[in-house]
């Protein structure tokens, strides 16, 4: 029979992913509206974005943190084009955005000693061929596949290149060993349920030493800027952007700050993740047709929970269709170069209870496709 109770909240993308719960364009703070990001005003409240962010994330000493133009894709290509071809590269990717840091290494920045391992969606690549006496680049969560790696003990702490980690579904879901890492990058819109067109960078004193002691050979655009005649901007980790941010934007990120602090911290948010999947992990051992498309548990990623079904995939169209027409899920269909079938966002700010009422409609939608 068809369902009648729906999810409280449909907003299943995997980004911009939903708002936290309760939330409201009432809370945000209107003072800084219409005033500059450069005034005094407006400095300290990306500062204060900045600071509290690292405490969330509990970072080590010495580590920066800056806000930088364009989602994470802007803030990971800046440590691409800024840090790497010093040393040999190694690159490891397993969905398409991987394959993407791979590309740009391999068509546009060019580097001749560089090394590529990849995997299909649902694998991880052989993380053991990593040599660290390279830079090593690679996403920690693979969104698109369902995909993370379990952990960092395969990176050893005394290694002499970089790591260059793009973890923007990972942050504030997964335990990040930040000493292992010297450049890693976020965006407001996925765990936290922030705006889209704002990045994160964050930099390890290796990864500032090497901006200060390595000049890249090709020509750096302004917007992936980061230091000049040997120095390091300290500003731009200051609050200093390079460019105008969006002032609203920045107070929604506030907003969510303010929400994971009243949740636990990094402890809460990770554990309501954590839930979520596990949710979906007792709904997919109970029936015969799903699956996961990441196999391995300990690599089966928390945020971006991708799954298979034994549909057509004009089927899983039709399937993903239904639900959104019910209004009980949206944008829960697969990325455009994922194998077909269901993706659904379960970071911190989806409600494990809205996912659990979500599992009969999943029922039903598959029953009714199944007879069509």
């Amino acid at each position: 029979m068809k369902p009648t109770e729906k999810p409280a909240n449909p907003n299943f993308s995997s980004g911009p992913c939903a708002k936290r719960p309760g939330y409201s364009l009432a809370s945000l703070r209107g003072d800084i509206l219409g005033r500059s990001h450069r005034s005094s005003l407006g400095k300290a409240r990306l500062q204060e974005s900045i600071e509290r962010t690292k405490k969330l994330l509990g970072l080590p000493a010495g580590y920066r943190v800056g806000i930088v133009p364009a989602s994470d894709t802007g803030a990971f290509e800046m440590a691409l084009w800024s840090l790497l071809g010093a040393r040999g590269v190694d690159v490891f990717s397993w969905e398409s955005f991987g394959e993407g840091w791979a590309n740009d290494v391999k068509k546009q920045l060019k580097i001749a000693d560089a090394r590529y391992f990849g995997a299909p969606y649902g694998s991880l690549p052989d993380l053991s061929l990593a040599d660290f006496s390279r830079d090593v680049v690679f996403a920690w969560n693979g969104t698109t596949s369902g995909v993370k790696v379990p952990n960092g003990d395969w990176i050893p702490a005394d290694r002499a290149g970089l790591t260059l980690c793009d973890a923007t579904s990972a942050v504030f879901a997964m335990d990040i060993p930040w000493k292992k890492l010297d450049a890693v990058t976020f965006s407001w819109q996925k765990v936290l349920g922030g705006e889209a067109a704002h990045g994160m960078i964050v930099l390890s004193p290796r990864a500032v030493e090497r901006l200060e002691t390595y000049t890249p050979a090709w020509p750096l655009p302004k917007i992936f800027r980061m230091a000049s005649g040997g120095k390091v901007f300290e500003e731009l980790f200051e609050g200093s952007t390079i460019n105008t941010p969006s002032m609203i934007a920045n107070e929604d990120y506030l907003d969510a700050l303010a929400w994971a602090e009243s949740v636990g911290g990094l402890k809460g948010l990770i554990a309501r993740s954590e839930a979520n999947l596990s949710a979906f992990e007792r709904f997919v051992a109970e029936r015969p047709w799903v699956s996961f498309l990441a196999a391995e548990k300990a690599n089966r990623s928390n945020t971006s929970v991708c799954l298979c079904l034994d549909l057509t995939p004009e089927q899983v169209k039709s399937m993903v269709k239904l639900l959104a027409g019910e209004k009980v899920a949206y944008d829960c269909g697969s990325y455009k170069d994922a194998p077909a079938g269901l993706r659904f966002w379960c970071g911190a700010t989806i409600e494990t209870s809205d996912i659990e009422k979500l599992f009969p409609w999943l029922d039903w939608a598959y029953a009714e496709v199944k007879k069509a």
